[in-house]
């Protein structure tokens, strides 16, 4: 009875130890089929070139939202690869709308915007 026992731990644990393992390559599989890029630029104003603090800058379409620096500059991570809407809007100026993709060959992004006085 007790080697009975003994062999059905082991084979229960060898099932255990080789599940764990297929999870584990399964995810690994999964992280590199969904690269991320990073999207990052600057806003500034279209007469004096001054960098703009403070912008709300997103990405139309999703959860994505975040506002330039004191220099200007603005940075989303984890960007999946594809072409997105990014809206500039701040107060006092014209909103404005670029269409662009997002690829590996580099993703800096200059942005103009025009007072609405």
């Amino acid at each position: 009875m007790r080697k009975v026992l003994i062999a059905a731990l082991l084979i229960i644990s060898v099932v255990v130890v080789n599940a764990k393992e297929s999870d584990t390559k399964t995810k690994t599989n999964d992280t590199e089929n969904t690269a991320t890029m990073l999207l990052s630029g600057s806003i500034a104003d279209e007469l004096s070139g001054e960098s703009l603090v403070g912008v709300e800058v997103k990405i139309e379409g999703t959860d994505l939202k975040t506002y330039t620096d004191f220099d200007g500059n603005f940075s989303f991570q984890n960007v999946k690869p594809g072409e997105y809407k990014l809206v500039a809007n701040y107060i006092s100026y014209e909103k404005k709308s670029e269409v662009l993709k997002v690829d590996s060959k580099g993703n800096d992004i200059k942005i103009k915007l025009q007072s609405s006085n």
